[in-house]
């Protein structure tokens, strides 16, 4: 038996008041989701094949392409997708994107993922309302702006706990991360490794 291929993904950490109450936002993935289901996530997902042509809005930054090698392009364009399609905000500018985490599924699960995670600071957004989910698809329920610190009391993967610990130290510091945290699991042996 052969197991789950890997595809690319991109997941988009929205922080929201990160000067005064940090919040970031969440959704709950659907009771029969072939993938973590009744899990609360962030916005994301794989990437696409029109990923790849997609014209990118504004230049990421060089250090953010050179971390992410050739599928950069293509994993931005499917952060901004996805952001808009799972919750109905817009991401206008991959300027705004800081690349700070990567995690690969371990074996054995139904669906696996080389998920590299960003983060974007909300209060940025060209939205007039980041509270309206009105144009949101229906693949995350719940949709809700939440505080960093009762974050950790939802029903979370294991990957997200470690996640929301990068954002809580990002949003003190308020810098881009020196190396990005790269769990990979692409083998039945986890390694923790760090991208410079």
């Amino acid at each position: 038996m052969t197991d789950t291929p890997i595809r690319d993904a991109a997941s988009v950490v929205l922080l929201r008041d990160a000067d005064t109450a940090p919040k970031v936002l969440m959704g709950q993935r659907g009771q029969n989701a072939a993938f973590m289901p009744n899990k609360f996530v962030f916005p994301g997902g794989a990437v696409d094949p029109e990923d790849a042509t997609a014209v990118l809005p504004g230049i990421p930054s060089g250090m953010c392409l050179s971390r992410l090698g050739d599928v950069g392009p293509a994993l931005l364009a499917a952060a901004l997708r996805e952001t808009w399609e799972e919750t109905g905000l817009t991401l206008s500018k991959c300027e705004g994107l800081h690349y700070f985490f990567r995690a690969i599924t371990p074996p054995g699960r139904p669906r696996r993922f080389d998920a590299r995670f960003f983060l974007a600071d909300a209060n940025s957004m060209t939205d007039a309302d980041l509270d309206d989910f009105s144009k949101a698809s229906d693949e995350l329920r719940h949709l809700h702006w939440v505080p960093l610190p009762e974050a950790r009391a939802l029903n979370l993967p294991f990957i997200t706990e470690v996640v929301l610990a990068e954002v809580e130290a990002l949003a003190k510091t308020k810098a881009p991360p020196a190396s990005v945290p790269f769990f990979d699991n692409s083998t039945g042996s986890s390694r923790f490794l760090r991208i410079q």
